[in-house]
């Protein structure tokens, strides 16, 4: 291993995980951090910190010049992009090595000519993987209606560079083609710096399937078998899995062995992962990784290795220490990113301060996380919290395992895609391990569970603790208007909500929680209290309740200002004071947490109120724009 402190230059449960890694390793590390970050979980991880910049990544953890600061200020000798940010650009790889420094990651050139996806295709044709039809070279608008008249619909535009479903945008007919591009370039522009793109044949039904390669500066190259990821919602993977439950030992090989061809041909080191479209027999190159992975958790539990450990010695110029007829895969591994983000209101991201976090444990349980108690979630990076991993002998008894994970898990001040995984888990064809990457979005809406009946009275019960009586159980007089639920009375031994009531008792366990007795059905129930605002969930669902006040419709009414609905920056700005828009028009774009929103007209008028411009930043709730009468 190399002398000097290990600088980890990323944010969130990644930063936390390397540097678990690295301490086991007897590596010192530093954290660099945000002013939104400074008492963020991965800076207590690690054993030293340095401030970068302001809360927008573009001034902090995009920043080269700031992040080799923080090296020379520590005497870090050594750089571990992690995932996101800088982790696969090859100027930075090239500043880190131009530094001095080690690049835990492979060369700059391969970065680069993996990055570039027309280039990474051709390189994948050259090394004999099988490729999907398109058209490179970023065409326009008509060069891409011709190659759709040529090969049909539906196709996918997407980035030339980066990844990750940024800058994607799938067209199944021409007259959505010059939307689609306009807004891929725009995302891919504010992604990755460089809006190029190209376009290919969607196939349908597909999976996306991926190998992880493994590869050393010796000639040393492996694969370490491949993971199923086609539980996707716009493009972004919800569930993982490993190993995928529709490939056999022969199609294992034959993609194990395209995805060792491509990373010599590409003279890869380290960590990396081959992204394949899979359909019955048949694979298709779609891209490379040229990091760590976020899913790449179920992969070391099933194999055993901690992948972190292998980049490292592959860093320190080691040779790998694994041999690919040594490997032994070992039972299944499912992991479930948890988002902050809000099913019921359409995945909007979702921000605000952890009022209380409590992670599950138990056999075959691990949980990545990067959020703890009173951590605050903001706008300004990407919405996953954590991701909760189970292991078990089978892929049965793994699902059984992540379930009730899910269910033990305790995320409350921000809301999340807890109770949404947990339906998706329990659909049929995913627990049957019938896949495709269109399931999710086929189910999506029978998907977003309500929060169940007990949920709303046992809160009420913890409000009217909290307020009103000594913490006795005893229930007495108390009535509260909570906005979005209506009136909740508690009197008598009952609580009543709308037209329903219910036999009641609280029996407050204290620790956060209080268990509830409704009907004669008794649960305990996680709670926090977050300003007016008290929290209360089970088993991954959550409720947040609130004293009421005057709010505004989510659809104004003339001459009433339209809300965000989310926390986010201002992308575009459409319309200004005096035009005249018809109801559905956009009006501006906003974006959080890498989701676009457009803003739209509820009704034909004209605009009286907007003083915003691109790159301006949104509070939740913040009027945003006035719709008068025509």
């Amino acid at each position: 291993m190399l002398e000097g402190p290990l600088l980890i230059a990323g944010r969130g449960e990644v930063a936390v995980r390397i540097a678990r890694t690295a301490r086991r390793l007897g590596i010192r590390t530093v954290a660099v951090f945000s002013d939104a970050d400074e008492d963020a979980p991965h800076v207590r991880a690690a054993d030293a910190a340095v401030r970068i910049g302001p809360a927008p990544a573009i001034e902090s953890y995009l920043d080269v010049e700031a992040l080799l600061g923080a090296a020379r200020r520590t005497g870090a000798t050594w750089v571990h992009p992690g995932y996101g940010f800088l982790s696969e650009s090859p100027g930075f790889a090239r500043a880190v090595r131009d530094a001095g420094l080690t690049w835990v990651g492979p060369p700059p050139e391969t970065i680069e000519l993996m990055g570039d996806k027309a280039r990474a295709k051709a390189c994948a044709r050259d090394a004999g993987v099988p490729t999907i039809p398109g058209a490179e070279g970023d065409p326009d608008a008509e060069e891409i209606r011709a190659f759709c008249a040529e090969h049909g619909f539906p196709a996918v535009i997407k980035a030339v560079a980066g990844g990750g479903g940024r800058g994607m945008r799938v067209v199944r007919s021409e007259a959505e083609i010059a939307d689609a591009l306009d807004a891929a370039r725009r995302e891919a522009q504010a992604a990755f710096g460089d809006d190029r793109v190209l376009v290919e044949r969607y196939l349908q039904p597909t999976r996306h399937v991926e190998v992880q390669v493994l590869a050393d500066r010796h000639g040393g190259c492996i694969h370490l078998g491949e993971r199923e990821c086609s539980l996707q919602r716009r493009h972004q993977k919800v569930v993982e899995e490993a190993p995928s439950p529709a490939v056999g030992d022969a199609l294992r090989t034959r993609m194990g062995e395209a995805a060792v061809a491509l990373a010599r041909a590409a003279g890869y080191e380290g960590a990396g992962t081959v992204e394949l479209v899979l359909a019955d027999e048949r694979f298709f190159f779609l891209e490379m990784n040229t990091r760590l992975q976020v899913e790449h958790p179920v992969t070391e539990e099933v194999f055993g290795v901690d992948l972190v450990e292998e980049q490292l010695r592959v860093a320190a110029g080691e040779p790998l220490r694994l041999r690919q007829a040594d490997l032994r895969r070992t039972g299944h591994a499912v992991e479930a990113r948890v988002y902050a983000e809000d099913p019921a209101s359409g995945f909007l991201p979702s921000g605000g301060r952890v009022a209380a976090w409590d992670a599950p444990a138990g056999d075959g349980i691990r949980v990545d996380a990067g959020v703890e108690t009173g951590t605050e979630v903001t706008s300004h990076y990407d919405p996953l919290l954590a991701k909760v991993v189970a292991h078990g002998p089978d892929r049965a008894t793994a699902l059984r395992r992540l379930d009730h994970a899910l269910a033990d898990l305790v995320v409350l001040g921000v809301h999340t895609s807890t109770a949404f995984t947990r339906a998706l888990l329990a659909d049929p064809d995913v627990r049957a391990g019938a896949l495709d990457t269109g399931l999710l979005e086929r189910r999506l809406q029978g998907l977003v569970p309500e929060p169940p009946d007990d949920l709303l009275p046992a809160g009420a019960l913890a409000s009217w603790l909290a307020d009103v009586a000594p913490l006795d159980g005893r229930v007495g007089p108390w009535r509260r208007d909570f906005a979005g639920h209506g009136v909740v009375a508690v009197r008598d031994g009952t609580v009543q909500a709308g037209e329903r009531r219910w036999q009641a008792r609280a029996i407050p366990d204290g620790d956060g929680t209080v268990r509830a007795e409704l009907d004669g059905v008794s649960r305990r129930y996680a709670i926090a209290r977050d300003g007016d605002a008290l929290w209360i969930g089970r088993e991954g669902h959550a409720l947040e309740l609130r004293p009421a006040l005057r709010e505004r419709a989510a659809h104004a009414h003339a001459g009433e200002a339209l809300e965000a609905p989310m926390p986010g920056t201002v992308l575009l700005v459409r319309v200004a004071k005096g035009d005249h828009v018809e109801q559905g028009d956009v009006l501006l774009v906003l974006e959080s947490m890498k989701m676009e929103l457009s803003i739209t007209a509820p009704h034909a008028g004209v605009v009286e109120e907007l003083e915003l411009r691109p790159g301006d930043r949104v509070a939740l709730r913040q009027p945003l724009v006035t719709i008068g009468d025509p």
